[in-house]
């Protein structure tokens, strides 16, 4: 395994762990039971980098720090308007589809299961979201981020449809 370089050691501190969800799965063998852990974590600088990931150890401690690795190595850039999203969106991942919209200042997060940490540690101040369908927060996160990365800047829009970026916000 590399080692850690004292930037990535300074960068780890100055992100904000969230743990979403801590299961217990139970193996049944012929000795006894064996205890398994799962856990989710988020992880994100507050300013639009966000990322999750997910462990599974025999013992909580070990779950939660290698889920937030994973999470560490996982993290993507999400272009933000201000402390809110740019425009609606809805995202889909098997049977759950998250819907979110953006706030006016003053709004809040307005989301409930997974999701609030998530746009807690991503930096989104004013925002509403839905989650329709499954409520798995494995699930939830997963339809939220892929939503995510896929948001466009309004650099990008204006690019695409050869307009200036003053006519597409309008």
């Amino acid at each position: 395994m590399a080692k850690k370089t004292e930037s990535q050691e300074q960068n780890a501190d100055t992100l904000d762990n969230r743990v979403v969800e801590i299961r217990r799965t139970t193996k049944v063998r012929e000795g006894g039971r064996d205890f398994s852990f799962s856990a989710i974590v988020v992880v994100g600088d507050g300013n639009g980098r966000v990322g999750f990931g997910r462990g599974k150890a025999k013992e909580v401690v070990v779950a939660v720090q290698k889920a937030s690795d994973k999470a560490r190595k996982n993290m993507v850039k999400i272009p933000l308007r201000g402390n809110t999203l740019q425009y609606n969106m809805t995202g889909k991942y098997g049977a759950t589809r998250v819907v979110m919209l953006p706030g006016a200042p003053g709004t809040g997060i307005i989301a409930g299961g997974a999701m609030r940490p998530v746009f807690e540690v991503l930096g989104v101040k004013n925002v509403i979201a839905k989650c329709i369908g499954s409520s798995n927060p494995n699930n939830m996160i997963r339809a939220m981020m892929k939503c995510l990365e896929n948001m466009l800047t309004p650099d990008l829009v204006a690019a695409k449809r050869n307009k200036t970026v003053e006519e597409i916000l309008g």
